[in-house]
């Protein structure tokens, strides 16, 4: 999946990765995806949940050699 922007996140720990995708995801367009790296599992959960809380968009979320590779699109 191609993405506009990319954050790195790992080594980061909850509440990190997603205090980092909310301020990324401010300064990106509509309709723009954001691809998130990060190593802490919690993430597998928390993305999910703070999309549906904020109104946007998760795509998906795969587990590639023990990193966590999210995608997200920024809705209106």
């Amino acid at each position: 999946m191609k993405a506009d922007q990319t954050i790195d996140c790992l080594g980061l720990y909850c509440p990190m990765p997603i205090i980092k995708t909310s301020e990324k995801i401010r300064e990106m367009s509509t309709g723009q995806i954001l691809k998130i790296v990060a190593d802490d599992e919690g993430i597998v959960e928390d993305l999910p949940n703070w999309c549906k809380m904020t109104g946007q968009q998760f795509l998906k979320i795969e587990q590639e050699a023990g990193d966590f590779i999210a995608y997200i699109k920024k809705a209106t």
